[in-house]
């Protein structure tokens, strides 16, 4: 069982700093997890993950149980030994992926049956396989088995939705029988202040180590984003870990601190450096922009990231032009230093008092990705997932 302790809070805010034990090592909090969904951050290795500092990945099972298969992992000795990582790992249960990328897919209070989107072959998936599933893994802390609605869905979709979320979560919790790994809970409810209430609530009384808030950043406002958290977290456990899943994108981590969560996860960091965009506090930048094509300078100059030390913004432009893969995985090293230095500074500001001044500052020089540009990238996204063969 892992144990979470809070190191710091304020009595003026909601932000808070903590500390994460597991079997596999101690995580701070507020924390990210770089995705590596088929037992691999893409393009890097476990040594360059740790030399970034990450402290944590994420794993996913519905990946993992179609490619290799879940007893193909347990023969090479468990999940942290297949992928040479020996730090913490969270493995998501594929609730999201199942709507993500299945097009052909029939869900019932018994489970969720759906084609393959590798081969179309069909598969029948319960709660209780989820669990087996994951705890033959072995990862530290693993997820209930969601059904995750579409932004659009309508308010009786959601709640039948959510309903079935809170039986399977029940199944879940039943069916676990390891007792050094952490099930948690996800609440759902789309963008229904009503139904995250009720969510949170049932969930909540169920007594689980830690709750994750899905459902999110699917394509709605953020400010809609936003105000679904702040829902959600004024009634999770003060005690126990708030996992916001989904969430990657600097000023939405900074937001997602602010509204007391302690453990972020999102594909953005490594997803957007393999199509040329880079962090910088100032914004993101494209790096196969003409400007960038004769520049000394490294990406960011007080970055201490192997690809800011090593290499001119002139070099990766030419990488990008001429697709060489070296360029893909040095701005994967950059996005994840970033991010994972943006972490260190506000975990540092939380345990100095200094947060909210710290937000206001980032948020100011920060410029985000514009919100028509965003959704309708998210939307393209989604598509081409739903769409996969």
């Amino acid at each position: 069982m892992n144990n979470f302790y809070l190191i710091h809070t304020c009595r003026d805010s909601k932000d808070r700093a903590g500390e994460l034990q597991t079997p596999h090592g101690l995580v701070p909090t507020p924390v990210f997890l770089p995705v590596g969904s088929q037992a691999t951050v893409k393009t890097l290795t476990p040594g360059e993950l740790k030399d970034i500092g990450v402290t944590m990945v994420l794993a996913n099972t519905y990946h993992l149980y179609l490619r290799p298969g879940i007893s193909v992992v347990e023969k090479m000795g468990g999940l942290h030994q297949f992928m040479a990582w020996d730090g913490p790992i969270l493995t998501d249960s594929g609730g999201y992926q199942i709507f993500s990328l299945a097009r052909l897919c029939r869900i019932n209070d018994d489970g969720v049956i759906f084609r393959s989107h590798i081969d179309g072959s069909e598969h029948f998936i319960t709660p209780e396989l989820i669990i087996q599933f994951q705890e033959t893994l072995g990862a530290d802390i693993i997820m209930v088995l969601d059904e995750c609605p579409a932004y659009d869905d309508s308010f009786e979709r959601v709640q039948v939705a959510m309903r079935r979320t809170h039986r399977w979560a029940e199944r879940c919790q039943r069916a676990q029988q390891r007792s050094d790994q952490s099930l948690y809970a996800i609440v759902q409810g789309g963008v229904v202040p009503q139904l995250r209430r009720q969510s949170a609530e049932y969930l909540t009384s169920l007594g689980f180590p830690g709750y994750a808030i899905g459902g999110l950043s699917l394509g709605e406002p953020k400010r809609v984003t936003l105000a679904m958290i702040e829902e959600t977290v004024a009634l999770l456990p003060e005690d126990k870990p708030r996992y916001l899943m989904g969430i990657g994108s600097p000023e939405d981590i900074i937001e997602g601190v602010a509204s007391g969560c302690d453990i972020f996860d999102s594909v953005l960091p490594t997803r957007v450096a393999r199509n040329g965009a880079f962090f910088t506090w100032q914004g993101r930048h494209n790096i196969r922009n003409a400007a960038y094509s004769q520049l000394e300078q490294p990406i960011v100059s007080n970055c201490d990231c192997y690809a800011c030390r090593t290499f001119s913004v002139a070099y990766l432009h030419h990488l990008f032009s001429c697709e060489e893969l070296l360029g893909y995985r040095l701005l994967t090293i950059h996005n994840l230093s970033f991010i994972n230095n943006l972490m260190r500074k506000i975990r540092g500001a939380i345990l100095s008092g200094t947060f909210s001044s710290f937000r206001d500052k980032f948020l100011a020089s920060y410029q985000p990705t514009d919100e028509r540009v965003r959704l309708d990238q998210k939307q393209k996204w989604l598509k081409s997932r739903s769409l996969s063969p």
